[in-house]
């Protein structure tokens, strides 16, 4: 790995980046043997794996959360786990625990880790809200620190190393939501949405039937690993970096740039990871589609996943019925692109 800021793509990583673009769609095709609509939230997951992000998943029971996340892990050949999350699960469950065993020809006892269920390359912590913070908080430091530390000793996480926890959003009795502070550690939140007419009879008709397809893996470990790697050297250009800034700045309500209707609807704004997801966000997609450029297209189509955890609502959004997405819109339709052409020490033009 490269300790310089900027390194240039190579002729390999060109061609590699367009073979990525076939290998995206080649993944989406297999998960379309399983999965019925949702494409959109196929594309989100895809951008998150290769950009070296988590994500969030919010969504009512039975939209086939679970079915798409260990579909997309047979189809990228990693290890998938499944934690469902309950209200007396332990850190321990998750992360793994030390036992004493007796060595038979010695008679000696000695302390044997068995890891835990985290330790795989794609996690689905599903429904993270059903159990206690103390929980949360041990699968959250295990996704940042990609590691995890029991009695003393370090064990660290093999990479690719990739968590889709899921939350149902309806209130009910013995829900642990999410702090802010720590949905912050997920690159994107992802609404998964009712499908349509035309989606839904479809999956009626296939899943009520004798229907098995078999899911082919398109990429290894490794090379996604390379991919990310790729992905992290596309270049940006000083246009897009102070767009995604304006975009990121004008969410905070206490700051010089934020518009009247961010005073008025926010409480508080996104952080410098705004900024840093946007951009890897924008990197990931461009990479996706073969591209060695970033726009500040790509930066509009993922701000909504990166910065609706990020830009907290008031009590008088609330009671005018605007949630953060709508902020979100109308910052898109607000802040022009022509912003980013201004240096970074000038307050923002608004169209």
């Amino acid at each position: 790995m490269s300790t310089e800021p900027n390194v240039p793509l190579t002729q390999d990583d060109i061609a590699a980046l367009a073979n990525l673009k076939g290998a995206a769609n080649k993944i989406k095709t297999e998960l379309r043997k399983v999965i019925v609509g949702q494409d959109d939230v196929v594309e989100q997951l895809l951008i998150a794996i290769f950009a070296r992000g988590h994500v969030l998943l919010e969504g009512v029971p039975g939209l086939a959360k679970t079915l798409m996340v260990s579909t997309l892990a047979s189809s990228l050949h990693l290890k998938f786990n499944r934690i469902q999350f309950t209200p007396d699960l332990m850190p321990s469950d998750i992360t793994g625990t030390e036992v004493i065993q007796e060595d038979k020809s010695t008679g000696s006892r000695e302390f044997r880790f068995l890891p835990g269920p985290i330790f795989a390359n794609v996690v689905l912590a599903d429904e993270i809200n059903r159990t206690p913070p103390k929980t949360q908080a041990a699968m959250l430091e295990a996704m940042q620190e990609k590691r995890v530390t029991i009695g003393g000793k370090i064990h660290p996480l093999s990479p690719p190393f990739f968590v889709l926890a899921t939350q149902n959003p309806i209130e009910q009795e013995g829900t642990y939501p999410l702090p802010e502070a720590q949905q912050d550690r997920f690159m994107f939140k992802v609404f998964v949405r009712y499908p349509s007419y035309e989606e839904e009879y479809r999956i009626a008709e296939t899943t009520t039937a004798n229907f098995n397809p078999q899911v082919d893996a398109v990429l290894t470990g490794d090379e996604i690993m390379q991919i990310q790697e790729i992905v992290r050297r596309v270049p940006v250009s000083p246009h897009v970096i102070n767009y995604s800034l304006a975009l990121v700045r004008a969410t905070r309500v206490h700051e010089g740039e934020a518009p009247e209707f961010v005073k008025e609807w926010v409480s508080w704004g996104a952080g410098p990871r705004g900024v840093q997801y946007l951009l890897l966000g924008g990197k990931a997609k461009a990479a996706i589609e073969g591209r060695t450029y970033v726009t500040t297209d790509d930066i509009r189509a993922v701000a909504h996943p990166v910065l609706r955890h990020r830009t907290i609502t008031n009590f008088n959004a609330e009671s005018e019925g605007i949630n953060s997405d709508k902020v979100i819109d109308k910052l898109l339709a607000t802040i022009s692109d022509k912003t980013s052409n201004v240096a970074p020490e000038l307050k923002p033009a608004f169209a």
